[in-house]
């Protein structure tokens, strides 16, 4: 079998969603993440050199999404990578009420528990990071029975499925990532939800408005580019919730989004991530 090579991935700020998306632009074996860092995985052969993945890296920097990056290598002898993988594939209780689970996990849930079943492979939302907790928990407390629901930045499709369980009575989620695409059909499928329609594209090829409740789960910059399309789509009763915002854009996304007429309700903070809610004014 053949050995590889790690490399160990941190920036500042540390984004996981961001990092993981443009590494897995690559072609990686696979990766981990962690509070404060992430690990990718290659073959020791591999044409995928820490010149290459630098080069992935300053783009960031560039785009002023990053201020700086920090990479280090080292080569290990081989292992079973699927195992290794769901070893760090938890299952994750984010409320009282929901539970996400990869399906290669045993849980005992408790009586009136929602449970999700996500296998994220090669896309992004276990439930474990930060910013899919605050969205998961937001999208908890203001989801209303029958309501319709666009999921913008759908990665493994999780606020969607748990979205169509907490009893949305139609999803749409669209991803611009064509692994985001598979791997959130895959999803759907496998939590049996059959009012979840899976999109490749991005919020213009959504042919449908006047949603109850839009997330998005983006980064700061992306969220900007695109707010007047979110308030397009969210009908005059309607609720935003966003995340993947740092604290320190808190006021800025406030500032960008009144500005085209929604307002901030509630935020909630953990750790340096925030979540927040708009509505039209």
């Amino acid at each position: 079998m053949k050995n590889y090579k790690e490399y160990t991935i941190s920036s500042e700020p540390f984004n996981v969603d961001l990092l993981s998306g443009i590494l897995w632009e690559l072609e990686i074996l696979g990766l981990n993440e962690f509070d404060n860092f992430l690990t990718i995985f290659v073959y020791e052969d591999s044409d995928i050199t820490q010149d290459i993945i630098k080069e992935k890296l300053k783009s960031l920097v560039v785009e002023k999404l990053i201020d700086s990056y920090l990479i280090t290598e080292k080569t290990l002898e081989s292992k079973n990578w699927n195992e290794e993988y769901e070893k760090n594939i938890n299952v994750i209780e984010v409320s009282d009420k929901i539970i996400i689970r990869p399906t290669f996990k045993s849980y005992k849930s408790k009586e009136n528990q929602i449970e999700v079943l996500i296998d994220p492979k090669m896309s992004f939302g276990t439930g474990e990071h930060q910013t899919t907790k605050l969205m998961l928990q937001l999208l908890e407390e203001n989801i209303k029975i029958g309501n319709t629901v666009l999921d913008v930045g759908s990665g493994t499709a999780v606020l969607g499925i748990t979205a169509s369980k907490l009893g949305a009575s139609k999803v749409i989620a669209v991803d611009n990532d064509e692994w985001c695409y598979i791997n959130g059909k895959e999803n759907v499928e496998k939590n049996s939800v059959n009012n979840v329609e899976v999109l490749l594209g991005t919020i213009n090829d959504v042919n449908e408005s006047d949603f109850d409740l839009i997330l998005a789960n983006i980064n700061t910059h992306i969220l900007i580019e695109i707010k007047q399309e979110l308030y397009n789509k969210l009908n005059s009763s309607g609720l935003l919730i966003l995340s993947g915002i740092l604290h320190t854009d808190l006021e800025e996304i406030k500032r960008q989004f009144a500005q085209i007429g929604l307002t901030a309700l509630f935020h909630r903070q953990q750790d340096e991530w925030i979540g927040i809610i708009l509505n039209k004014a």
